[in-house]
């Protein structure tokens, strides 16, 4: 078979077409693990200086482990708070704790060493009358929150990976500005301003998608792609039910829109025990679940591909934490990856960013072993 670029095999993959071998995929890396490999000489600083999603840095990185690519490799719109608020300590405490109110009006309580989501302690949307004076104007579609430049650009430049088009958050950020808590009272406070702001985001969404097919349409997007987070190792954050019926159509009418452009394959990353949620997604146009967290619960593709068949894609499933020990954890977890990718349809990745305690070693091993395995 002829060489494939790893554009090219993903999509086959995703499409059970035949690919030459199986493309190595990463989520990416925390700061902290990058800082890490600096400090054992693994990396430079001026190696990860910079460094995000899908860019030079990324790129370079990933070849030295041996990744083919990051599959957080989009472009995106603005589908939040524009302007976002200013952020400023509201207070000092001795012993260098701060409590500091963010972008997104939401007071949370930081440590100079603190390497995990900070503890939120109040919000400042809470009902009709902070929404109306302070988010609702924030929540306002115009056609700056797409990047035309970095779209024109995107046209013009060759790539052998696939390119995802971000297309937002269509509840997940409407739980970081209310709160786990507050999104959960509005609903049964206030259920026509939960909706209203549900129907705002999703409509900027949807014309930030629009615009963005429109104005690059000589980029050529190979997927699609949502973020939401919102589940945790029990289920949902939000009521399955009213989850389908309030945000599901938004779903829909976006993935129609992408699918009338070509864009076939549309996945969507959510952590945490998705299982209750993949019905309302999947039913509205998301085909592929990413990262597949194993966690506590075992995630796997297998069980969601008998329940609704070969229609439902899958990108991760790979558990990060074998990293952090030796690499017969590695061969082992490569072993337990093998039936997963012989159902089709499937593509290994780490199941989150690979953690600080992650050994360059075996990452490096693991890549070599995907290779040599899958190749």
């Amino acid at each position: 078979m002829k060489t494939m670029t790893n554009r090219d095999r993903t999509l086959a993959v995703l499409r059970y077409q035949s690919y030459d071998r199986m493309p190595v995929v990463h989520f990416g890396y925390w700061w902290e693990t990058l800082a890490k490999w600096v400090a054992e000489k693994h990396l430079r600083q001026d190696e990860v200086s910079g460094y995000a999603d899908g860019n030079e840095k990324d790129v370079n990185i990933a070849a030295k482990l041996g990744f083919d690519f990051n599959w957080q490799s989009m472009f995106y719109t603005n589908g939040g708070l524009d302007p976002a608020f200013e952020s400023k300590v509201l207070k000092e405490f001795p012993d260098g704790s701060r409590h500091i109110i963010n972008q997104q009006g939401v007071v949370i309580v930081q440590h100079n060493d603190a390497m995990s989501i900070p503890a939120e302690i109040d919000h400042l949307l809470k009902d009709r009358a902070s929404w109306e004076e302070h988010f609702k104007n924030r929540f306002t579609w115009s056609e700056k929150r797409v990047n035309d430049k970095l779209l024109k650009q995107l046209g013009q430049t060759p790539r052998d990976v696939p390119l995802g088009l971000h297309c937002g958050s269509l509840f997940g950020q409407i739980r970081d500005v209310l709160g786990v808590e507050g999104v959960s009272y509005l609903y049964v406070d206030d259920e026509p301003l939960f909706r209203e702001i549900i129907d705002t985001v999703g409509g900027i969404c949807y014309s930030n998608v629009e615009l963005t097919l429109a104005l690059g349409s000589d980029v050529g997007f190979d997927f699609a792609h949502f973020w939401e987070d919102i589940c945790f190792k029990n289920g949902p954050l939000i009521n399955p039910t009213v989850f389908r019926e309030c945000v599901g159509p938004h779903y829909k009418r976006i993935t129609d829109l992408v699918k009338r452009h070509g864009i076939d394959i549309v996945s969507l990353d959510c952590d945490g025990w998705i299982d209750a949620l993949i019905p309302t997604w999947f039913d509205n146009g998301v085909n592929t679940m990413f990262p597949i967290e194993v966690g506590t619960w075992n995630a796997s593709i297998a069980p969601w591909r008998k329940q609704f068949g070969k229609e439902l894609r899958g990108v991760g499933g790979m558990n990060k934490t074998v990293f952090a020990s030796d690499r017969s954890a590695v061969d082992a977890e490569v072993e337990r990856l093998k039936p997963l990718v012989d159902l089709g349809g499937y593509i290994p990745c780490p199941d989150h960013r690979i953690a600080p305690d992650a050994k360059w070693d075996n990452v490096r091993y693991y890549c070599d072993r995907m290779h040599t395995v899958f190749g």
